[in-house]
């Protein structure tokens, strides 16, 4: 389980842009404990796997479209088809439908 997270958590690293402490934040969690799951002397309990798992897919679904650089700052900024929220807090409340919603629309080029 422990490497699974951990390839994981270097994906959002490196395709999302995110840093552990983005990481954390996003999964309230601090940032020793999202590099205690790194270096696999800890797992994420099944709701935060969950979290981290919609929020690879998110990164996936940025990376079609932005730069790890930029897709770090769609996610932490606050968005107007988000009704002025962050996606990253979305992604943490169990709302990420709402953010693939937007997504999508970049997809179909609904949104640019």
């Amino acid at each position: 389980m422990s490497v699974a997270v951990k390839k994981i958590l270097e994906h959002l690293q490196s395709d999302g842009g995110l840093q552990g402490k983005d990481i954390a934040n996003i999964v309230s969690v601090s940032p020793a404990t999202v590099s205690r799951w790194t270096n696999g002397k800890a797992s994420p309990d099944l709701r935060t796997q969950t979290v981290i798992a919609e929020l690879r897919y998110v990164v996936d679904r940025l990376a079609e479209f932005y730069t790890p650089d930029e897709t770090r700052l769609w996610l932490h900024a606050p968005h107007p088809l988000l009704k002025g929220e962050r996606a990253i807090d979305l992604i943490n409340s169990n709302r990420t439908e709402e953010v693939l919603g937007v997504i999508e629309g970049l997809d179909t080029g609904t949104y640019t």
